[in-house]
Formats: C-alpha cells, sequence, structure tokens
C-alpha cells in the first residue's frame, strides 16, 4: 500500500521548474519516506541541483508542487524551513571567520536559542572530529573539513531533513568515507536524508536511488532494484589494446552497449546475445586479441552507464 502524504517526508508532485527556454526539471514526481538515505543520481545537467533547491525552498517551482512533511514548498515555505537544512554544492561559510565563530553566526541565523548553541556546537565538532580545530579559520581548511564544517553549520538547529547536494565531490576518498559515516550516524538518529551524488559507491549506500535525466526521474527503487533494470548479461574483456577493444566488440550482434571501465572494456550483452565464447571469437575474427573475457555482477557503476545511455537514446 503506498503511504500517505502525511507519512511522506517528501511527496513531489508533477514538479517543475525552468530557466528561460531551458526546463531544468520537468514534471518531477518523487515520494521519500522518512528515516532513510535518498540517493539522486544523473549525469551533469540532469536538473538534481535545480530540485534539490525546490524542496528546500530557496526556487519557486514553476508548477506543480512539493510537500515536505506535509507542508507545500509554494504555500507554506515559512513553516518547512525549520524542519529541513540545506547544504549547497558551493562552499557558503565565512573564510575569516573560525570553526566555532562560523556555527555560531549560522545557528544564530537559524534562531537557535543561545542556552543550546555552545552545547550542540560543541557535539558536532567532536562527533565530525573537528573539535581540535574549533579555532582555525575557515579559509585554511582542507577540502574534507570545510564539507564537514559545513555539514555542523547545517545540523545546529537540529533538522528533519537533509538536503545535500553533490556533498563530496573534490574530497579526498578517506574524507568521503569519514562523511559517509557521518551519514550512516544522521540516519541512525531517524533523519531523512536526500543526497545528490555522482559516485557510485556511495549510491550503494543509499536505502532508495532515484536517477534523473533531463529533468525527469524515470526510475526509482532500491540499488537492487535499479540494478535489475539491465537486461542481459554483463562481461569484462581483457585486452592489450582496451580502446581497439570497445570499438570491435562494439560491431558484435548483440551486444546492447559497452564502455571503458578502467582498463577493461565492459560489455552488456543482450538476453539471448553473445556469451564469453562467441564474444572471444568474435574479436578474434576482427583482428583483436583479448586475453579474457568473463562475466561480472552488475553494480551502480553498469546501471548507471546503461540508464543514461537508454535516456540519451531515447532523447
Amino acid at each position: 500500500m503506498a503511504p500517505s502524504t502525511a507519512e511522506l517526508a517528501i511527496d513531489a508532485r508533477r514538479l517543475c521548474r525552468r530557466f528561460g527556454d531551458v526546463q531544468a526539471v520537468d514534471g518531477v514526481d518523487l515520494r521519500v519516506r522518512p528515516g532513510g538515505v535518498f540517493g539522486l543520481l544523473g549525469p551533469d545537467g540532469a536538473g538534481k541541483s535545480t530540485l534539490i533547491r525546490m524542496l528546500a525552498t530557496v526556487l519557486t517551482p514553476n508548477s506543480g508542487d512539493a510537500l515536505i512533511f506535509g507542508d507545500s514548498v509554494v504555500h507554506a515555505h515559512r513553516r518547512i524551513t525549520p524542519r529541513i537544512g540545506y547544504m549547497s554544492q558551493r562552499f557558503s561559510m565565512y573564510l575569516d571567520l573560525s570553526v566555532s565563530e562560523n556555527l555560531e553566526f549560522f545557528a544564530r541565523i537559524r534562531g537557535v536559542p543561545a542556552a543550546l548553541r555552545r552545547a550542540r556546537s560543541a557535539s558536532l565538532l567532536e562527533s565530525m572530529e573537528l573539535a581540535e580545530f574549533s579555532d582555525r579559520q575557515a579559509q585554511f581548511l582542507s577540502g574534507g573539513m570545510k564539507q564537514k564544517l559545513m555539514l555542523a553549520s547545517t545540523l545546529m538547529h537540529e533538522p528533519d531533513l537533509l538536503l545535500l547536494d553533490e556533498p563530496t565531490t573534490g574530497v579526498d576518498p578517506l574524507s568521503r568515507l569519514e562523511f559517509w559515516r557521518i551519514i550512516a550516524d544522521l540516519r541512525a538518529a531517524e533523519k531523512t536524508i536526500l543526497v545528490a551524488t555522482p559516485y557510485m559507491d556511495e549510491a550503494e549506500r543509499c536505502t532508495d536511488i532515484a536517477f534523473m535525466d533531463a529533468g525527469h526521474i524515470p526510475h526509482t527503487g532500491t540499488p537492487a532494484e535499479v540494478k535489475s533494470l539491465v537486461p542481459g548479461t554483463l562481461f569484462e574483456v581483457a585486452a592489450p589494446d582496451p580502446r581497439a577493444a570497445l570499438a570491435a566488440v562494439c560491431s558484435a550482434s548483440g551486444v546492447t552497449s559497452a564502455h571503458l571501465y578502467g582498463d577493461v572494456v565492459r560489455v552488456l550483452s543482450a538476453p539471448g546475445g553473445p556469451d564469453a565464447r562467441e564474444l572471444l571469437t568474435h574479436m578474434n575474427a576482427v583482428g583483436i586479441h583479448a586475453t579474457d573475457v568473463q562475466p561480472a555482477d552488475v553494480d551502480m557503476e553498469a546501471a548507471f552507464a546503461y540508464l543514461a545511455e537508454q535516456a540519451g537514446d531515447a532523447a
């Protein structure tokens, strides 16, 4: 049974936003249950940031609406803003203020009582391993530390819903892991998180995901459900010249798609299409030596590549 609007953290219906002649978000429906980590995936320019900004009440939709815990982003944004925390892609802290001064300033803006500000700041800085840097100016923080400072600032008023727009883009792998440890802790504290991410390993950590392309959301589901949309069998082809192998395998009958994945070629064979032996035979016939062809499990990287290609073909 579908949840009612009152049971949803986000209930977007036919949400649209355009900029001049560009339709950035085009009739999006999105339903997010409370208490999970919902991942928003899609290529650059898909409309993810515009969608998040509308949900954060930063942008007004041209048409449609979205309810945040039952309140309209169009008609009741004053009731929504105390319950949400929005973290944009761009670093928005004051560079000449220290870590603790930034938290104090933004907590005041969000109306956090003075009696609570110091305790919340200390708790957040401790949980994010920033306490020893509380007196450091923001301009002297590493990329990962800047992102954690922004998240700490977003959490100072204890929002129920977090809207995070690619929060780990450009930070090192260890900082990404640390950031996702924090997200896991927030979920355990029954917060709801909507996070746009370009990283497929992060998508695997989400409870649900939506694939967005050209302003539309054609697919939603758990990571397993989205991966199940990929038909046929995935193979990985190893060859001395991967680019030549890619060109060769694309000409094989029954190959749905193929792309480079590191130093191997990932090949999606349609249902009833070529198996590993037949792919090897085809490549030898066109003069390309492949050292190995092995079946591979469909992961989010393969699902994203397939869905993006299908969306491009349909455009």
